[in-house]
């Protein structure tokens, strides 16, 4: 068949005439938000978006570059103008008309499985814009339709694009997403290095110009990492004006997809999509009917509402597990700190340079003296748990194969099923549901995905028959199968087939190393942590922990898709391998409450909470899921002051961390109940605290507060202070007390 190039681009001229020279327009609920949509020249799907009168993203280019089926493509260049077919039948970014537009609103109400808040509100205006890019030769036509989908809240703006069943677009490859962010000027940005396998960085505070001389600095060591640009950043990326506007761009439900980065081009701050490609450079291979994840923009003049928007769970289905009864927000002790701090290892023995699964016979191995996972270690932290009121002890390190486990890019490395000779599994269960405790299970899988996934069941099943109800999967190192990333589309099905079968077995998953979470735990609430960012492990890295104000960065960035099991309330900040964590005690215990996860560690040694017991009180008594939420203080980078109110409970507790420099907080307690008096117990730096030399040094004070109580209170550099605020049940409980 011959195809003219002149006779596709007369129809296209044609076609692209009768486009309406009027755009779109969408407005948020309040009115405050408003976007615009219109086809610039060429067919260009473009939108803008304006907030409080103000421009904030300025128009912006929208669509897909598709890679063509290699047969169809050799056969195209053979044709006469056969190149510039191909880029006219590639692209999905230009060449549209719109043929149909259709308007909503919705409204409702809807109660999470766990939360930071009891009730959600979903509330937005919706446009969908469908689009025709016709294209004819001789007489054949292949038109292709896309629907962009756009939903305006009070916060922000999320869009998506969505292909219909048809008969000329079935099967297609994405090359490239092109949906552009452009900036209106050269905004402050709290960014991290553009990595197609790692989040795992500090983040870097500095203007967009000023990312491609910083990029080397910000970029470091990791046991996977591959950069793609000089500009290249991950989401959440958060922004600032100079007028003091707050812009947040991420992703919501990446379900099927690759992750999305940003490269900016930084002569004229756009920022543009930029996916995570698979093992053979493409970005996505997609069956239509089929969706695009929502690309999300959160805009506020005020910090706080950046940190309170739900956008990104409002762009979530709704649950798909209809009894939930069995998903608990947990609290947890465990063997890993004292593996990651250098005091043991996860290792059984030092005999084996390499370990072969079913043939190495550890039975008969001299044990190193160093194993953490043992079964008289196991029952001291179980122990421990049951005395202060933990519900979980976590146990990396028990399963045979730690020997060799890393860096070797092994696909049979664990079986998640055989324990090593020291670790009694049947008896160590039933220990701790003797004590009211259940262990929690560990699944390294060292990023060998293929190796997993047939083990899974088996895995899951062992979990069952033992009474573990948690998981914690880690995916350290490079990508098994070779040339696959932890963020391609591929990879993140593997995490959501995970999740999926978890749910099958009534287990909850927390997984690290896992690509970043978009909002998806409200579809599948068993998911109830991730880590996908530095947590307190790094803090024992030596020369590369993590920096004074990550705390402050962390909940405007990772944590906008979702919870993290960041690991905090560290009380000995020297490390047995000379690290040091850069933090104060009250900083860790603010930690309980400033990063919200319903599953929360007291990561430290038994011994170091018995060394200060009245500062353990407070990880003892801090909840790990709310009924509401309360934001009081907030500037990415320097500081976060936020209140939360216990589920089912009269119990407030409140939060603060500082950055770089001390911070003095003035908060109102006007959250608390009118008519009510309450009992504060402030855990807070002491005058001469240091992160460095003194973050040992606290003070705890008791006052009695009321809804019209004004607090003021210092903290350190790298510090903070962590209030728990119960009501009076008896006049004698104040007697003395100072009140404020």
């Amino acid at each position: 068949m011959h195809f003219s190039l002149k006779t596709l681009c007369v129809i296209l001229t044609l076609t692209l005439s009768a486009i309406a020279a009027s755009g779109q327009e969408l407005h948020s609920p309040n009115g405050q938000f408003v976007m615009n949509f219109s086809l610039k020249d060429g067919g260009v799907p473009t939108y803008q978006l304006n907030y409080k009168g103000k421009e904030v993203i300025k128009p912006s280019k929208m669509g897909l570059e598709l890679t063509m089926n290699p047969a169809h493509q050799g056969y195209l260049k053979n044709q006469p103008d056969g190149e510039q077919i191909i880029r006219l039948l590639s692209s999905l970014y230009n060449n549209f008309e719109i043929v149909d537009t259709k308007t909503a609103g919705f409204d409702e109400t809807w109660q999470p499985v766990w939360g930071e808040t009891k009730n959600i509100r979903n509330h937005y205006n919706e446009l969908a814009v469908t689009l025709n890019q016709k294209a004819v030769f001789n007489q054949n036509d292949f038109s292709r339709q896309m629907i962009i989908r756009f939903r305006l809240f009070d916060d922000g703006l999320g869009f998506r694009y969505e292909f219909p069943q048809q008969k000329n677009l079935v099967y297609f490859t994405i090359k490239e997403e092109r949906t552009q962010f452009a900036m209106t000027g050269d905004h402050t940005a709290y960014w991290i290095p553009g990595d197609y396998d790692t989040q795992e960085y500090n983040y870097t505070t500095s203007k967009l110009s000023e990312i491609r001389g910083l990029m080397d600095k910000a970029y470091t060591g990791n046991t996977s990492q591959t950069a793609f640009s000089p500009t290249g950043v991950q989401t959440a990326l958060m922004l600032k004006t100079a007028d003091g506007i707050y812009i947040n761009l991420h992703e919501a439900a990446c379900i099927n997809y690759a992750t999305m980065h940003l490269n900016l081009d930084d002569k004229n701050f756009v920022l543009e999509s930029w996916l995570t490609p698979d093992a053979r450079g493409d970005k996505g291979r997609m069956q239509a009917p089929c969706i695009s994840p929502w690309r999300t923009i959160i805009v506020s003049q005020d910090a706080r509402n950046i940190l309170a928007s739900k956008m990104t769970y409002n762009l979530n289905e709704p649950s798909k597990i209809k009894n939930t009864s069995w998903i608990k927000p947990t609290k947890y002790v465990g063997v890993w700190w004292e593996m990651i701090s250098g005091k043991s290892t996860w290792s059984y023995t030092n005999e084996f340079p390499a370990v072969q699964l079913g043939t190495t016979d550890f039975t008969k191995a001299k044990p190193n003296g160093t194993h953490g996972a043992t079964t008289a270690n196991v029952k001291k932290y179980i122990d421990f748990a049951a005395k202060h009121g933990f519900d979980g002890v976590l146990v990396e390190g028990w399963n045979v194969g730690w020997e060799d486990w890393i860096g070797n890019e092994k696909d049979y490395v664990f079986d998640f099923v055989t324990p090593y000779p020291d670790f009694d599994l049947k008896g160590l269960n039933a220990y701790a549901h003797s004590k009211g405790v259940k262990l929690i299970m560990h699944h390294e899988t060292s990023s060998s995905i293929r190796n997993y996934e047939r083990h899974i069941d088996t895995a899951y099943k062992l979990m069952n028959q033992y009474g573990y109800d948690a998981v914690k999967s880690g995916y350290v190192g490079n990508i098994l199968p070779l040339g696959e990333h932890h963020y391609s589309q591929w990879i993140n099905n593997h995490y959501q087939f995970a999740i999926e079968k978890a749910a099958e077995y009534k287990i909850m998953v927390n997984a690290h190393e896992a690509v970043r979470p978009t909002g998806i735990a409200r579809t599948w609430p068993n998911l109830i942590g991730n880590e996908s960012a530095r947590g307190t492990e790094y803090q024992a890295f030596g020369n590369d922990r993590n920096h004074p104000n990550h705390v402050t960065i962390l909940p405007f960035t990772r944590l906008i898709g979702g919870p993290m099991d960041y690991t905090p309330g560290i009380f000995e900040m020297d490390c047995h391998n000379g690290s040091h964590v850069n933090a104060t005690i009250a900083n860790q215990l603010a930690l309980y409450v400033t990063m919200y996860s319903p599953l929360q560690m007291a990561a430290d040694f038994p011994e170091n909470y018995e060394r200060f017991p009245d500062a353990f009180q407070f990880i003892k008594d801090v909840a790990v899921d709310w009924d509401d939420s309360k934001y009081l203080e907030a500037e990415p980078g320097q500081y976060l002051t936020v209140a939360r109110k216990a589920k089912g409970s009269g119990n407030w507790f409140v939060g603060n961390v500082a950055g770089y420099n001390a911070f003095a907080s003035k908060i109102s307690l006007d959250f608390l109940d009118a008519g009510k008096q309450y009992i504060a117990t402030i855990y807070a730096d002491a005058k001469d605290a240091d992160y460095m030399k003194n973050p040992q040094a606290y003070t705890i004070r008791k006052v009695v507060v009321t809804n019209k109580s004004k607090l003021s209170q210092t903290s350190v550099p790298g510090g903070g202070y962590a209030i728990s605020i119960v009501p009076v049940t008896d006049k004698a409980q104040i007697k003395g007390m100072q009140k404020l």
